[in-house]
């Protein structure tokens, strides 16, 4: 019952900066979990970072492609996510997409059964 709309892409340049949203509408929940993948062309998506809300515990996944350089947040009133992105690099370049789930995962980097998907944004970088 939760729907999820991602946006905030579009065309960077190298080293430059974005900010991706992920707006959450419908049922919303005291405990979720969100997570940001991507995914290139001909490449398997993949997860980049997530955070996780138990209402009172917070935890944090990046991956080590994206670790110093993205910063996951949330809004735990709007059960929103977002995703800033700096230092961009062309190899950054996929669709954008915003994972839910509405329960707390303690590891949120294994998380198997994201409910919800966002319809994904586009990030280009230039080089």
């Amino acid at each position: 019952q939760v729907q999820l709309a991602d946006s905030g892409g579009g065309l960077v340049q190298a080293g430059g900066s974005l900010r991706l949203s992920c707006a959450a509408s419908g049922r919303l929940s005291t405990s979720y979990t969100r997570g940001w993948f991507r995914q290139a062309p001909g490449k398997e998506r993949e997860l980049i970072a997530a955070t996780s809300w138990s209402g009172m515990i917070e935890k944090i996944y990046y991956a080590d492609s994206v670790k110093g350089r993205f910063t996951i947040s949330r809004d735990n009133a709007k059960n929103a996510a977002y995703l800033q992105m700096n230092s961009l690099k062309p190899e950054d370049t996929a669709v954008y997409y915003c994972a839910g789930a509405s329960r707390y995962y303690s590891d949120p980097g294994n998380v198997r059964n994201y409910g919800y998907w966002g319809q994904g944004t586009q990030v280009t970088v230039s080089s």
